[in-house]
């Protein structure tokens, strides 16, 4: 894989990231509310991880 793909889905994952914070306003997400929590705080070190070691323009 080379690197204008990686950094291709690395903005489509960004772009996600926006629906699970939408799942987070949702009143019924009982217990799934801590996996979506968690969810966003994996993806976020990825993104920023990434970020660190392959700056996306």
């Amino acid at each position: 894989m080379d690197l204008q793909t990686i950094k291709e889905r690395i903005v489509a994952v960004k772009s996600k990231r926006d629906y699970l914070l939408s799942l987070l306003e949702q009143p019924n997400l009982g217990t799934l509310r801590i996996d979506v929590n968690q969810a966003l705080e994996e993806l976020d070190e990825l993104i920023d991880e990434f970020t660190r070691t392959i700056p996306v323009e």
